[in-house]
């Protein structure tokens, strides 16, 4: 916990609350309502949600509200938040119970992106706003950056979606295709329907990440030029 918190840059009074922060319900679940940190997500979100408008609501002073939310929707995402989990290696800290570690609990996007709002709620409770808002800021600022600059990690299906909207007012239709490998190390395989014509399959630890990984695929076809 120590070097974890020398790492993060930041330092609680209160270790139990830390700790608390890393409880997946799976753990809680297999010790009898043991506490979890679904309370310390909910606190969390709401901060991390703050932050966030309140940055963008500085940085893109000239822009319209939609895209303020646009952009607020990518760095607070599933995807931004897990690969941000995972650079302060709160994989390792994680306690799982014993069915969710088996089946690969500890590199689950959503597993990951609830901790850390968890962790923000903590450190919210722990130190107060001013310290968990310097420690959100540290970390969205370079994905702010990445997103203004187009060089975040897009959103496929929301695009695909929207060009969908734009284009023939539908919307596109994902199916699995197949999945394959043991329950601990599944790959799914989907793919995706735009007015009649398949695109696709592609494949994903997920099928959310398979649905990411055709809709990217479908949205290049449709829309080379951006």
């Amino acid at each position: 916990m120590a070097a974890f918190q020398k790492a993060a840059g930041i330092r609680f009074r209160s270790l139990e609350l830390l700790n608390l922060s890393f409880v997946h319900r799976s753990a809680s679940n297999e010790h009898g309502g043991r506490a979890n940190n679904e309370r310390l997500e909910f606190l969390g979100d709401a901060v991390l949600g703050a932050v966030a408008a309140s940055m963008l609501f500085e940085r893109m002073a000239d822009r319209p509200e939609g895209d303020l939310a646009r952009v607020k929707s990518v760095i607070v995402s599933e995807a931004e938040l897990s690969a941000a989990a995972a650079t302060l290696g709160i994989d390792r800290l994680l306690v799982l119970g014993k069915g969710e570690a088996a089946s690969g609990g500890r590199l689950k996007k959503a597993i990951l992106a609830d901790a850390l709002e968890a962790l923000i709620g903590a450190l919210y409770v722990d130190s107060g706003f001013k310290t968990a808002f310097d420690f959100v800021s540290r970390l969205l600022d370079d994905q702010i950056s990445s997103v203004l600059a187009n060089r975040h990690q897009k959103d496929f299906k929301t695009l695909l979606q929207e060009f969908c909207q734009r284009s023939w007012h539908s919307y596109p239709s994902y199916s699995l295709v197949k999945r394959s490998g043991p329950d601990h190390d599944r790959v799914f395989w989907m793919e995706v329907s735009v007015e009649g014509v398949k695109h696709g399959p592609a494949s994903g630890k997920t099928k959310k990440d398979a649905e990411q990984a055709v809709a990217r695929i479908a949205f290049e076809a449709l829309c080379p030029e951006e």
